[in-house]
């Protein structure tokens, strides 16, 4: 009976661990990612070590603006594994986000990490909504602020100010990824039924039509 013991505890944590995935870890000092190699991994294939640069951990310019001359208003400079190649295996990435007054970086989520934001300069309305009874959490915040998105979560963040603003984020995945809700509703290829879209916001087709139209072109 004894090695029964043993064996269902170690056979529930086979099965259990899966779900606490995350990025790969290292098991050696580096692992930069190999960009041009033809292998698909989880992750990214390491570079051979004896050909790695200083380079390879180093990113310049989030001392620059971004656009902000588009229809939202806003900018995101992300600083990840493609152009950042040290990065990888590491967990972790950033990004810079500008925003014109009234700019906004619509409902979104990072399936693959939370984010956690500071305020640099100006003033910006954010918030998230939780999986639970859609519960919203929203905050103003104000340069120094600190604000955390958990990861898989739908947020926005929004430039209530007159003047421009400036925030940080931090993201816990060398690879974040990022689904805007109303690009992948309405501008998914090739299109979502309108019957199942009209049925599921309650909406005439030929107001689902317009949506399509409008963010297949933003696409």
């Amino acid at each position: 009976m004894a090695p029964s013991f043993v064996f269902l505890p170690l056979f529930a944590l086979l099965v259990i661990s899966p779900a606490f995935g995350s990025d790969p870890s290292q098991l050696q000092d580096f692992c930069v990612a190999d960009n041009s190699s033809q292998v698909f991994v989880n992750g990214f294939v390491c570079k051979n070590p004896n050909v790695v640069t200083v380079n390879d951990f180093f990113f310049s310019g989030l001392d620059k603006a971004g656009n902000t001359n588009n229809k939202l208003g806003s900018s995101v400079t992300a600083v990840a594994v493609n152009n950042l190649p040290g990065l990888n295996t590491l967990g972790i990435s950033l990004a810079r986000l500008d925003f014109a007054p009234g700019g906004l970086v619509p409902p979104h989520y990072h399936p693959r990490a939370t984010e956690i934001l500071v305020v640099l300069e100006g003033t910006l309305y954010v918030g998230f909504v939780a999986s639970t009874n859609n519960q919203l959490f929203t905050k103003v915040l104000n340069k120094g602020d600190v604000f955390v998105f958990p990861q898989g979560l739908i947020h926005f963040q929004y430039n209530k100010g007159w003047t421009n603003a400036v925030a940080l984020s931090g993201l816990s995945s060398q690879n974040p990824g990022a689904v805007f809700v109303a690009n992948a509703v309405f501008g998914a290829n090739p299109p979502i039924s309108d019957d199942v879209l009209a049925k599921a916001f309650q909406l005439d087709k030929k107001t689902i039509d317009w949506l399509q139209a409008q963010f297949t072109a933003a696409n």
